[in-house]
C-alpha cells in the first residue's frame, strides 16, 4: 500500500510508503521546472523519459537528467510500451510536448495503464479532447491538467472565501494575463515561440490556448460558476504574426453572469501579470500573481482585509495543506507546481492502492476541465469568426 494510514481529507497529506515513478514525455524548459517541483514534494523521483526522436539526443539527455540511457527513449509510444512491462516501470508521467502531440502520447500512456499529467490546452480539438475523457472513464486511470495558477494558496483560500458564501451572490467576474516577452519584433525568430505561433502545433490560437486558457480556468475554479458563454476578438498587436498575441472576450456564466477575459504577451513592464477581480452582493475578492502571497478580501461597509499566506492567521486548513513557509518568507511558481504535483501524487496513490479519493479532498484540474479549456478555445475561434458573436459552450 502507498497510503497505510487512514486519510484525514482535513489534515496534511500522508506521507507514502514510497516515492512514485514519474516520466518525462517532452523536455524542453518547462519539464525542468516541473521536475524541479515534483523532487520538491518528496513524492516523486524521475525514471524515465522521451526526450527526443534523434537517438543521439535521447541518449544525450541521458546524461543530462541524470537516467540510464535503457530509460530514455525516441518516442513515446516506445516508452509506454517499455516502461508498462517494466516491474519498476514509471507510475505516471508529465506531458510537455508542443499541444499537437499532447493527444497521441496522453492516449498511449493511457492505453498502457499509466497516470498522466498533461501541459495544457489539453488537445487542438474537441474531438481529441472528448476522446480522453471516453479513455479516462474507461481506464480508470487518473488524469491531471496543469491549470497551475489554482494551486496557489491563496487561489485555494479565495475558492474557500466563496464557497463559504463571503462574496454574498457573485454579480462579475473579471481575469486579465498580461505578459510583455513578444514585444520584440524579432521574438518569432526564437526556437521556443516559433512553435507557438505555427497553426499546425499550436493549434488555431496562440494567445488563448497558452495563458487565455489559465485565466478561463482560474474564473471558473474560484467562483464555481461554469463559463457558458463567450464573445471574443483576436488582435495581433505587434509584428505580423499567423496567430494572434493578444484578445479580449466579454463572459457570461452560470445565472448570467457577466465578465471580462483579457489576455496579451505584448504589454512591456509586465511579466506575470495574471489578476483576478470577483465581485459579489456583499463583497470582493482581488489576487495577482505577481504578489501571489496576499489575498484581497473586503466585505462592503468593513475595513479592507488582507489574507497573507502562512500557517495560521485566518486561512483555512484546506490551504494550510499547501502552505511550506511562515507569512513574510515567500512562494512562488515553483511551489505552485508543487501543490499540483502533490494532489497528482495523492490521486495516484489512491488508484493503486484500489482506494476512492475522499469527497472534495483533491481539487487539481482533471481531464473534464481540461476538454472545457478546449471547447473555451473553440468557442473563442468561432466568435472571433463570427465578428464577435456571442458563443455558446
Amino acid at each position: 500500500m502507498l497510503i497505510t494510514e487512514q486519510i484525514d481529507p482535513k489534515a496534511p497529506f500522508p506521507t507514502l510508503s514510497r516515492r512514485l515513478r514519474l516520466g518525462v514525455v517532452g523536455g524542453g524548459r518547462i519539464s525542468t521546472m516541473q521536475v524541479m517541483a515534483a523532487r520538491l514534494t518528496d513524492h516523486w523521483e524521475l525514471v524515465a523519459g522521451a526526450f527526443s526522436s534523434d537517438p543521439a539526443r535521447a541518449k544525450a539527455a541521458a546524461t543530462d537528467w541524470r537516467l540510464p540511457e535503457d530509460r530514455c527513449y525516441t518516442s513515446f509510444a516506445a516508452m509506454a510500451e517499455g516502461e508498462a512491462n517494466r516491474r519498476d516501470g514509471v507510475d505516471a508521467v508529465m506531458i510537455t510536448t508542443p499541444n499537437h502531440l499532447h493527444f497521441d502520447a496522453a492516449k498511449c500512456f493511457l492505453e498502457a495503464g499509466i497516470d498522466v499529467l498533461c501541459d495544457k490546452p489539453l488537445t487542438n480539438n474537441t474531438a481529441e479532447a472528448d476522446t480522453l475523457v471516453n479513455l479516462c472513464e474507461r481506464t480508470g486511470c487518473v488524469f491531471g491538467v496543469s491549470y497551475v495558477m489554482s494551486c496557489f494558496p491563496m487561489i485555494r483560500q479565495a475558492r474557500d472565501i466563496v464557497a463559504r458564501g463571503g462574496l454574498g451572490r457573485i454579480n462579475q467576474i473579471h481575469v486579465e494575463f498580461m505578459q510583455d516577452w513578444m514585444t520584440p519584433e524579432d521574438v518569432t525568430d526564437a526556437p521556443h515561440v516559433k512553435w507557438r505561433l505555427d497553426p499546425a502545433k499550436s493549434g488555431r490560437t496562440s494567445c488563448v490556448g497558452d495563458i487565455g486558457t489559465h485565466a478561463a480556468h482560474l474564473a471558473g475554479f474560484v467562483s464555481h460558476l461554469t463559463l457558458t458563454h463567450v464573445r471574443s476578438e483576436f488582435h495581433v498587436c505587434g509584428a505580423p504574426k499567423p496567430l494572434e498575441d493578444s484578445f479580449f472576450a466579454w463572459t457570461r456564466h452560470d445565472n448570467m453572469v457577466p465578465g471580462t477575459l483579457m489576455a496579451t504577451r505584448l504589454a512591456p513592464g509586465n511579466r506575470g501579470g495574471l489578476r483576478l477581480r470577483i465581485f459579489g452582493s456583499e463583497g470582493g475578492l482581488e489576487w495577482d500573481l505577481e504578489a501571489c502571497d496576499t489575498l484581497r478580501f473586503n466585505r462592503f461597509g468593513e475595513p479592507d482585509r488582507v489574507v497573507s499566506r502562512g500557517h495560521g492567521h485566518g486561512v483555512s486548513r484546506d490551504t494550510e495543506r499547501f502552505v511550506r513557509t511562515a507569512r513574510g518568507f515567500p512562494e512562488g511558481i515553483i511551489e505552485a507546481w508543487a501543490n499540483l504535483y502533490t494532489e497528482f501524487a495523492m490521486a495516484v496513490a489512491c488508484r493503486r492502492d484500489g482506494r476512492d479519493e475522499p469527497a472534495d479532498w483533491l481539487a487539481m484540474p482533471r481531464v473534464t476541465e481540461g476538454a472545457d479549456g478546449v471547447r473555451f478555445v473553440d468557442a473563442c475561434v468561432t466568435s472571433n469568426d463570427q465578428s464577435g458573436a456571442w458563443v455558446s459552450l
